[in-house]
């Protein structure tokens, strides 16, 4: 395993919470022999219930893949949306929890990410679970990864006569074209372009995209996050944080898909005074991730005991 400095940018915050939590009365330490075990339970799209006798040794860093990924291969160097859950193994506090907000993107390099979780993660597949043990400056960690999709991925569905056209690059940026000569619809269309097999999008999810937005009268891109340094974006759906061709459009798609949104001004911006406020839009949309947020952040803890 290569190695470089521990507590890479991945998991700074973590490591700022254990500098603060290291001079605090936790239990004593047992011999490192002993309680080493961690067992991780339930189901990829909701928290993990993580499960070990405190406190917790880590007598040697090691990661483990808990649930092989069936998605696109990991490669390093690459963007990755992850969603992690991470513990002190001392008293099971909750150091981080991407759960209650949304997931995180990131470059899988030594960088950004840490040799070790770049060791870790990469040849894994979309849809993976991981886990990671360490100990740093006595306190030892728990974190749970979840990989999650970067573009959308599934059944593709054949293109609709009249509709504009989509174009994918090696990445998955679409790149959109509008049929010549032709007037823009009346009405919002939605339109998937490839079905997903995740789970529905609904009110009140926390739902994280890829997105690139055209205007139907001259092709021109009015908005995008997939230029390079860009990340996707997380809203939440059905509160009126979005336009609403939006929120009618991406309700019960599922996730992996894609769908193309042809939106009406009324449906947009019009009376706004923004740019674009007259304008039919045109939005080709990967949904990644949809979730509840969850407002406890210590949900998949349980059964922990304290130490003998």
């Amino acid at each position: 395993m290569r190695r470089q400095h521990h507590w890479s940018s991945v998991v700074v915050v973590l490591a700022l919470v254990l500098t603060t939590t290291a001079c605090s009365e936790l239990p004593e330490r047992e011999d490192a022999s002993a309680n080493s075990e961690v067992t991780v339970s339930g189901k990829i799209g909701d928290p993990p219930v993580v499960e070990f006798q405190q406190p917790l040794s880590v007598p040697d860093e090691r990661g483990e893949v808990l649930v092989p990924g069936t998605g696109a291969e990991l490669v390093e160097g690459q963007d990755v949306l992850v969603n992690m859950y991470a513990l002190d193994g001392r008293d099971g506090t909750v150091l981080q929890n991407t759960y209650t907000d949304a997931p995180t993107s990131l470059a899988l390099t030594d960088a950004e990410a840490g040799s070790e979780i770049v060791d870790l993660l990469a040849g894994q597949r979309v849809g993976a679970r991981v886990l990671y043990l360490e100990e740093a400056n006595d306190v030892p960690l728990v974190l749970v990864i979840d990989v999650l999709p970067t573009r959308a991925s599934g059944a593709e569905i054949p293109p609709v006569e009249g509709l504009p056209t989509v174009a994918l690059d090696d990445d998955g940026a679409p790149t959109v074209t509008i049929p010549a000569d032709t007037a823009p619809p009346g009405d919002l269309v939605v339109q998937p372009l490839v079905r997903g097999a995740g789970v529905q999008v609904e009110a009140g999810q926390v739902v994280t995209v890829r997105f690139t937005g055209v205007a139907w009268s001259s092709g021109e891109i009015v908005d995008s996050n997939w230029p390079e340094g860009t990340k996707p974006a997380s809203t939440m759906i059905g509160i009126g944080q979005i336009i609403e061709g939006w929120e009618r459009g991406l309700l019960e798609q599922s996730v992996g898909s894609q769908v193309l949104l042809v939106v009406p001004p009324a449906l947009a911006y019009a009376g706004t005074g923004r740019p674009y406020a007259d304008e039919t839009l045109v939005y080709v949309v990967d949904i990644l991730d949809a979730h509840f947020p969850v407002v406890d952040e210590t949900p998949g803890l349980e059964g922990q005991t304290e130490g003998q």
